[in-house]
């Protein structure tokens, strides 16, 4: 029997998405892993499976597996493509749709030019929130990574984020800060790692090392992370073009406490079916 999947990307950060709703899932993290792997699978940063809602509460429930096949709470990017996805499955006719995931309900809505907004919540700083171990809230904290110190911000957006403030992201240490930081002992879940350049109080650009894939040409948690830090640091105004290497997101936030909202594209690149 065969298993029918979707190729999609938002900015290049790329997904395989699978139909629950109308074929059995049963995945292991072994699955995961084969069918993300980009030569002897299909090839994604993750798998987004899209399956009927148990309850009322949501319309789908929206679950994201890591190319290493640990399962993840959050992806921004993929929310996008998962909103197109059911619509270009069939599955609803509806632009505006709520998904449960494993860190609570989004709500999602197509726009007449196809970008998808996404209701991420609103953002929490608190350590046992993200989860972080420090003793109290800060806005920044000193982290030591292989004898350096580095300042990091922590923040959960569904899933946990430590953003640093770079002067150029060109050349920043992506490759090697990034995977230090991800397994740093005072993440405990482990963290994705965005290092920031503000241009201007409405533009930064954006490198993200993400939890369990490695660096992807965008992170939508990731921009949303960024710009609730650089908003709460008084660095950056209300709303927010995140420059990533695949592309630009906008994130608007009016501040703590309320939902933080991000725009960009979704796309399909192609479909296909494996021997399962």
């Amino acid at each position: 029997m065969g298993l029918a999947f979707t190729k999609m990307h938002g900015l290049g950060n790329d997904f395989v998405v699978l139909d629950g709703v109308r074929q059995r899932l049963d995945l292991s993290g072994g699955d995961i892993r084969r069918l993300a792997d980009r030569h002897r699978g299909v090839g994604c940063d993750q798998v987004l499976t899209v399956e009927s809602c148990a309850d009322d509460t949501a319309d789908f429930r929206y679950r994201i597996f890591n190319a290493d096949g640990s399962e993840a709470g959050q992806c921004g990017n993929g929310a996008r493509c998962v909103a197109r996805f059911v619509r270009e499955q069939g599955l609803t006719d509806a632009v505006a749709t709520t998904f449960a995931t494993v860190s609570g309900p989004i709500q999602t809505r197509v726009l007449p030019d196809e970008r998808v907004t996404v209701d991420m919540g609103a953002p929490r700083f608190a350590p046992a929130e993200i989860p972080f171990e420090a003793s109290a809230q800060q806005e920044t904290y000193a982290l030591d990574v292989a004898g350096a110190e580095w300042t990091v911000a922590a923040v959960s957006m569904g899933n946990p984020h430590a953003v640093i403030e770079v002067a150029d992201v060109d050349s920043a240490p992506v490759a090697t800060a990034g995977p230090a930081i991800e397994h740093h002992p005072r993440f405990p879940a482990g963290a994705n790692v965005g290092f920031m350049q503000v241009l201007a109080p409405d533009r930064v650009r954006l490198r993200v090392w993400e939890r369990g894939v490695g660096e992807t040409s965008a992170c939508g948690s990731g921009a949303c992370a960024a710009a609730a830090v650089g908003r709460l640091r008084g660095r950056l105004g209300e709303a927010v073009s995140v420059q990533l290497p695949g592309g630009e997101l906008v994130i608007e936030w009016p501040g703590p406490d309320n939902p933080l909202w991000m725009t960009g594209p979704a796309e399909t690149a192609f479909l296909g079916t494996l021997p399962w």
